[in-house]
């Protein structure tokens, strides 16, 4: 077909489904379906007594580092929005620092007499669960997907839960600025957006997407490919105009009783509990009195009794007082503390509560306990049992793809996430409140199905220098890692993507080893794909470590002759106590070494008698690194000051039985 894009690969039958649909294939005539009539499911939608008009509720849906939070600032921006910061959207301390968005959240702005209620969500696959609890209060969504690199392991993750949902994404190709993107590169990657909605069983009208290309960073967007606009079009117009064209709007019955799905939660100190959802049916006002609801069997059970005493909504950046709002809209309340994430607050009237999100389960796990370390007490003021598990019940109210639940061991709790990024994030904030604590490291849920054991596996999409693409091989396979695909990279000459599959518990650890492999210059992202027959054992992916075997402060002089044992993660001055891990063993076995020797005193002295010693600088492990470092008889001591590596049992003979017999 003329103008067709150079790698135009979807098969027959998604070939016959296109010319059925009769549209042209080059990337410069995509437009023409902003200038053509509405839908008819737009159409009928606008036919319903039911639709509220003036409302656009949509998610920003992305893999991550692809623009989501810098397109949120400039949507704000064009809507009026005054802006103090960038990453507007990015209002927690964790997420600036490490420029990624943990948590979701929404916003609202105006454009063309239409209040639009944008959700922000994560692209990183470790929060997934930001996303499937928040898709449930949108009709609409914008897919952000970076026009050089692509769809992604996330990307798919993210348009497989909208699809299920019945959404209709915006197709928004971003960063087509850069210099090697251009309109046949975008023509493939249409081409790759339309091949994955279709595996993943998108009706007709959700493959009739509507495509945009824009630079995020630069602020603008249009509907057909250009690499710069004219002045006076170097803005998000048509994006919104979009917007307001394919994305239907709510539906809801304005004069049915109240009720709301509760999708985030909030705390004040004041307030209390802040719940925020969209209203599904009916209208609620200052004042009225309301109760939540959860579901229990086949029917429902009243948490709490009270009335809504604050109504709020997210005004660009501002939070402003409403006195009443309607069904279709997003809004927050007050009044009612028990209620959390996937209940319902509702009239009194009703007794059956809305259904909650499905999310999918956790596929790691570990165990928080108490600090008790001979160093332990000594940083933090958060340090007992109870406190620990106050801390990760209230953690998992707020944040539905956590589990917890007590264990055996006294004082001590298992924690069920999606990742080790998501729990790091997790222990990172606890620290941060004061807390002491001593960590398990990561362990895979398995999954038995007529009595053959499953575990979860993932898709693992690496981008390395050809030089390096052999060295990254190896390593996946002694993970267990299958290769899926290996293949330049269209848009960087030089360059490889490699595609994995590889079970969970042979990523834990891999990204500081992958670094270290790549010489930072390689990119890796994961998404959850299914669970699998259990591949087998890993191959040795980490050597022995040093082990202290006595109390006190280290020296130079015992670091002096333990150097070439190994790497070293302490420096002279700090304390150290038994069963302390302080460095890496050049071999692959344990070895018990005494850093706090000092150098014997006598009374003679002669010329250079004195040694001047000269260490390299320690490894400093990271909270990160140190989740996918330590081994199965091996804790992690987290205190609000330092991170350290110790042997679950500090005493070598206890050490030595559990090696000798396996059992605790």
């Amino acid at each position: 077909m003329p103008g067709r894009p150079a790698g135009w690969a979807l098969s027959s039958a998604y070939g016959i489904l296109l010319r059925a649909f009769k549209r042209p294939c080059t990337p410069s005539s995509y437009g023409h379906r902003f200038s053509s009539a509405a839908s008819p499911q737009v159409e009928q939608n606008e036919a319903s007594s039911d639709i509220l008009h003036n409302i656009r509720n949509l998610a920003v849906i992305a893999h991550v580092d692809h623009g989501k939070t810098t397109l949120m600032d400039r949507l704000l921006k064009q809507c009026g929005n005054s802006l103090l910061q960038e990453r507007t959207m990015d209002s927690i301390s964790l997420e600036r620092e490490r420029g990624i968005t943990i948590a979701s959240k929404y916003t609202s702005m105006s454009w063309g007499g239409v209040d639009l209620n944008v959700v922000d969500t994560p692209g990183h696959a470790d929060f997934g669960g930001e996303v499937e609890r928040v898709i449930g209060m949108v009709e609409g969504a914008i897919l952000v997907v970076d026009a050089g690199e692509g769809p992604l392991a996330q990307t798919k993750f993210v348009v497989a839960k909208a699809l299920k949902f019945g959404l209709r994404p915006i197709l928004l190709l971003n960063k087509v600025d850069r210099p090697t993107v251009t309109a046949e590169r975008c023509g493939e990657v249409e081409s790759m957006i339309f091949d994955l909605f279709a595996n993943l069983g998108a009706t007709e009208e959700q493959l009739e997407f509507p495509v945009l290309y824009a630079s995020a960073k630069e602020g603008w967007a249009s509907r057909t490919f250009v690499k710069v606009p004219k002045e006076e079009e170097r803005n998000m117009a048509p994006l919104l105009d979009a917007v307001l064209k394919f994305v239907p709007p709510p539906k809801g019955d304005l004069k049915a009783p109240f009720q709301m799905l509760v999708s985030m939660m909030e705390r004040d100190n004041y307030f209390g509990r802040i719940l925020t959802g969209r209203i599904a049916s009916g209208q609620v006002r200052v004042g009225e009195r309301v109760h939540g609801l959860r579901v229990k069997g086949s029917g429902g059970e009243v948490i709490e009794v009270g009335k809504v005493v604050k109504l709020m909504k997210k005004r660009g950046t501002t939070i402003v007082p409403v006195d009443s709002a309607g069904a279709g809209d997003i809004v927050s309340l007050c009044g009612l503390s028990n209620p959390s994430i996937g209940h319902t607050v509702s009239a009194v009237e009703i007794t059956t509560p809305l259904p909650a999100t499905i999310m999918d389960p956790p596929t790691i796990s570990m165990t928080f306990g108490v600090n008790d370390s001979p160093l332990g007490g000594r940083d933090g003021n958060q340090l007992t049992g109870p406190k620990i598990g106050e801390r990760l019940m209230s953690e998992a109210e707020s944040n539905l793809s956590i589990n917890v639940a007590p264990t055996p061991l006294k004082d001590a709790f298992e924690v069920q996430g999606r990742g080790e990024l998501q729990l790091g994030i997790l222990i990172e904030n606890m620290r941060r409140e004061g807390f002491e604590l001593s960590v398990s490291p990561p362990a895979v849920m398995y999954k038995i199905v007529d009595n053959v054991k499953l575990e979860p596996v993932e898709e693992v999409i690496i981008e390395v220098d050809d030089e390096h693409s052999g060295t990254v091989i190896e390593s996946m396979s002694h993970r267990r890692g299958e290769l899926l695909d290996q293949a330049p990279c269209a848009e960087t000459p030089g360059r490889t993507r490699l595609t994995f599959s590889c079970p969970s518990r042979g990523l834990v650890g891999y990204r500081s080893v992958f670094n270290t492999e790549t010489h930072g210059t390689g990119f890796m992202h994961r998404a959850f794909l299914n669970y699998e027959n259990y591949r087998g054992p890993l191959g040795n992916v980490r050597k022995g470590v040093l082990v202290s075997m006595a109390p006190g402060t280290i020296t130079a002089h015992a670091l002096m002759n333990l150097e070439a044992r190994g790497i070293l993660f302490v420096q002279p001055g700090q304390e150290t106590y038994n069963g302390m891990i302080i460095g890496e063993y050049s071999r692959d076995s344990d070895l018990e070494v005494n850093p706090v020797k000092t150098k014997e005193l006598t009374n003679v002295r002669a010329a250079c008698k004195d040694e001047n010693v000269r260490l390299s600088p320690p490894r400093q492990i990271s909270l990160e690194e140190a989740i996918g470092y330590v081994a199965s008889d091996e804790l992690i001591e987290v205190t609000p000051k330092v991170v350290r590596l110790r042997k679950k049992y500090l005493d070598a003979n206890k050490r030595r039985a559990f090696r000798r017999t396996g059992r605790e």
